[in-house]
C-alpha cells in the first residue's frame, strides 16, 4: 500500500468530535441528526409530488448522498441549531 492514504467517508466525515461541539451529548446528536434526515427524506418525496412542506438540504449535495450524511454536514457547518422543545 505504498502511497495510498485511506480516506474514510460516511459517519467519520465529519468527525464525531466536531459534531459534538454543536450539541450537548451523543444522544442529542443522534436525535437531532435523525430528525433532520427524516425531514430531508420527506422533502425529497414531496418534491416529486409538488407538495413541499419541509426545507430541503441547506448544503451542497450529490445525488448519491444519503439524508443522514447531509444532516450531519448541515450540523457540522452550523447551518442548524438544536432548540429544546416546549415541555422538555
Amino acid at each position: 500500500m505504498s502511497g495510498i492514504v485511506a480516506q474514510p467517508v460516511g459517519i467519520t466525515s465529519p468527525p464525531i468530535d466536531d459534531l459534538l461541539e454543536h450539541v450537548d451529548s451523543k444522544y442529542a446528536l443522534v436525535i437531532f441528526a435523525a430528525r433532520r434526515a427524516r425531514q430531508i427524506n420527506l422533502y425529497n418525496l414531496q418534491l416529486a409530488q409538488n407538495m413541499i412542506q419541509f426545507v430541503g438540504p441547506v448544503v451542497e449535495t450529490s445525488p448519491d448522498e444519503k439524508p443522514l450524511a447531509i444532516a450531519l454536514r448541515e450540523i457540522d457547518e452550523g447551518m442548524l441549531t438544536l432548540e429544546a422543545s416546549p415541555g422538555v
